[in-house]
């Protein structure tokens, strides 16, 4: 299969480049951009034999057929609705847009395309949150009481920009990773938050848009999630808790991009490490991904599950906004 890269962004060069020339038979062959300078150097740079600024000559190239997109937020939904049109498969970074409404017309045209649609959700193709999920589901833990996310990083230089000073871009901490926890918490429990209560901030990087945020969600099951995110916090470290009635899963450095990190679990027999696969998350989100456009199982976050991830968020920023306790609204998600 051969992909038409949408954004010669950050993580395409160092993560998805990689993730997809490590599949069988699948190379990277167009790379799309505003700047012809850069997309010219950047296709230089990566040995991608065509580059160019105007989407619909790549999609026109009838020997692609999937398209990675990670431009800045607000061109998401054009340029995957362009994509689907021209009958190729779409794997997005998330937020997938900049509002509900779009992200649910995006997932349902692929879906009357009858082509694969996926959200580039990385978190959950990770081997330590795999195995968090297991222990769960496996009763390791008993019922869960309450979930707490520690992802409040320090943004490095070279991915600060529009996340950092541009709202029309989709900037801001609570799409650039609040959309994260969301689906991390989704992952891990199997339900969806029903409200959110929240604050947020511009903590020494924002330039009019939030760097800092809290929130507490409720879930179905009465299980609590606490969130905190950030872009200023540089020696913080991440990870997450899950606290059950008869263990808890204490997992460190597992919010992040590379397969690293640790997982242990205490309960009354005392504390065990648990083992987790050292695997590329980025190759295991595009391998999920080729198997269900092949009609073998379905992406590792699928366009529903970007939905789900995006109102989350979004209803985080409301409460944030107004002071409000807000219901996580998915009237239309399905």
């Amino acid at each position: 299969m051969n992909w038409i890269f949408v954004g010669a962004s950050t993580i395409a060069a160092q993560y998805m480049i990689g993730a997809v020339r490590a599949q069988a038979g699948q190379d990277v062959v167009w790379a799309v951009s505003g700047s012809p300078d850069r997309v010219a150097g950047w296709a230089e740079r990566h040995v991608i034999p065509n580059a160019t600024t105007d989407l619909a000559e790549a999609l026109a190239d009838h020997d692609a057929s999937a398209v990675y997109i990670s431009s800045t937020n607000e061109k998401h939904f054009a340029q995957a609705m362009a994509a689907i049109s021209s009958g190729k498969h779409v794997l997005c970074e998330k937020p997938l847009a900049l509002n509900q409404a779009d992200a649910l017309e995006m997932v349902a045209a692929a879906r009357d395309a009858g082509v694969i649609f996926g959200t580039n959700h990385h978190l959950r193709c990770s081997g330590t949150h795999r195995a968090i999920r297991d222990l769960i589901a496996s009763g390791r833990i008993g019922k869960v009481l309450s979930l707490r996310v520690h992802h409040a990083v320090h943004l490095p230089p070279n991915l600060q920009g529009w996340r950092i000073n541009d709202a029309a871009a989709g900037g801001g901490v609570i799409p650039d990773i609040t959309v994260h926890n969301a689906d991390v918490a989704r992952f891990l429990l199997g339900e969806d938050p029903k409200c959110v209560v929240a604050q947020m901030a511009s903590s020494g990087m924002g330039e009019g848009v939030e760097d800092s945020a809290m929130s507490v969600w409720a879930m179905p099951s009465g299980a609590m999630v606490m969130s905190h995110e950030s872009f200023t916090h540089r020696f913080a470290g991440n990870g997450l808790e899950v606290h059950g009635e008869t263990g808890s899963i204490f997992a460190q450095s597992v919010m992040t991009q590379e397969p690293v990190g640790s997982v242990e679990l205490v309960t009354e027999d005392g504390r065990e490490t648990i083992s987790c696969s050292p695997h590329s998350l980025y190759a295991q989100g595009v391998s999920d991904f080729t198997k269900a456009t092949l009609g073998e199982g379905r992406p590792a976050a699928d366009g529903i599950d970007g939905v789900k991830s995006l109102t989350v968020a979004l209803a985080v920023r409301e409460a944030a906004r107004t002071g409000k306790r807000m219901d996580v609204d998915y009237e239309g998600v399905s």
